[in-house]
């Protein structure tokens, strides 16, 4: 865009009533970015009203303080969000789970608004009647899909968040306890009965999901083979996951080589591996199911690859193979709150036990003095580096009040 285009729509703005901001950019066809709400607002979310590149689609929206909580629901800060993969793919409108439009902010009935992230960690600042569990200053976590965490502040059901002890744990901790660290957990639990000493197989090791395996398995006395994709510093990898407790780590190169078998066979004396965890699919999976033994389980949570999963048919007739997916999801909206909040707790002491490390990450930090246009080129260029592999660490957006 010109300097000239530039000047001449900033003049347009500052000529027309501040009221009337929203409605505009809403309206203008010409732009994706649709939010240039006043920073008076007192708070403000990421936001986006049609599937697309997050680079184009998403933007910064302000908006007034919260109103008293109606019955059975809170308001919250929200402290830490991640940037997750499958957040981006909602963006993108390719995730099967789709969010609800935020009534609240659709500030016109053609054009809903949609507030991103589905993970966070939130602070209890107002209760609404009826609720009891809750009270103000707890944390508290996301369970209910969607719930749209990319805000600095939301009004939640009381049954669709869980109550945190925050003692021993880090923000970054509690704000990324949602899905990674359960997805891991409830794989090793649910499928295989598994008891120490026994081996598991998995691909995507250095995942987060991934790091979670390798982290529970050692502490529940499981031994690991993790599979990783070959680069230039693989050596420093093999090592930070054999800190993390992995038994042998190796690359999607040598699982095609012929000796890998009997080297495998060497490592677990010759016992049956039960249980394989598969977040690529595609051929390096098929070779490594082929390291299954008799009557395990293979439980697929991710096609990373972007092929599919081919499996010869003897496994299953000669070797008894049962294959499963899992989505964490869909664990959540079956299992009562007893059940999650008990999951939480198993995790939560491990964390606080030094067995479960919270993932490496860095903090964007949206702050209150910012312009929503600032916001959302800061937004936008973070979401174009995570597409393009720029970041090693997990991302989560910090999103101040506005001044």
């Amino acid at each position: 865009m010109s300097s000239v285009h530039s000047c001449a729509r900033a003049l347009a703005r500052w000529q027309r009533p501040r009221g009337l901001q929203h409605a505009w950019r809403l309206q203008n066809p010409s732009s994706n970015a649709f939010s240039t709400s006043s920073v008076l607002a007192g708070n403000r979310a990421i936001v986006y009203n049609s599937n697309g590149d997050p680079a184009r689609v998403l933007s910064a929206f302000s908006f007034p303080e919260l109103p008293p909580p109606p019955p059975n629901t809170v308001n919250i800060r929200v402290l830490l969000a991640p940037i997750n993969p499958a957040d981006i793919n909602v963006v993108e409108g390719v995730y099967p789970a789709k969010p609800e439009p935020d009534v609240s902010l659709s500030q016109i009935k053609d054009h809903p608004l949609f507030v991103g992230g589905n993970e966070g960690l939130g602070k209890v600042m107002d209760v609404g009647e009826g609720v009891v569990s809750l009270r103000k200053d707890d944390w508290v976590i996301m369970t209910k899909a969607q719930s749209g965490t990319w805000s600095s502040a939301k009004n939640v059901g009381s049954s669709d968040v869980l109550k945190v002890h925050k003692q021993g744990l880090s923000e970054a901790q509690a704000a990324t306890i949602t899905v990674n660290p359960p997805t891991a957990y409830n794989m090793l639990h649910d499928f295989a009965q598994l008891v120490e000493g026994d081996w598991i197989v998995q691909n995507g090791a250095n995942s987060a999901v991934g790091q979670a395996v390798i982290q529970i398995a050692a502490a529940k006395g499981y031994k690991t083979i993790n599979f990783i994709r070959n680069r230039d510093n693989v050596e420093l990898l093999k090592q930070h996951l054999e800190l993390l407790g992995a038994t042998h780590v190796v690359t999607y190169d040598e699982l095609s080589g012929k000796s890998l078998k009997t080297r495998v066979k060497t490592w677990t004396g010759g016992k049956d591996i039960r249980l394989g965890l598969n977040c690529v699919s595609g051929k390096t999976t098929t070779l490594m199911a082929r390291l299954l033994g008799n009557n395990a389980h293979l439980v697929s949570y991710g096609a990373m690859s972007k092929e599919p999963l081919s499996l010869p048919t003897s496994l299953f007739i000669f070797k008894n193979l049962t294959c499963h997916g899992f989505w964490q999801s869909r664990w959540y909206s079956d299992k009562p709150l007893e059940q999650r909040q008990e999951l939480l707790e198993q995790l939560t002491a491990l964390m606080r036990d030094g067995k479960l490390r919270g993932p490496d990450h860095e903090i964007l930090t949206i702050g209150g003095m910012e312009s929503d246009i600032s916001a959302s080129e800061k937004i936008q260029d973070l979401v174009a580096r995570l597409g393009q592999g720029m970041y090693g660490k997990k991302v989560l957006l910090r999103i101040e009040e506005t001044a």
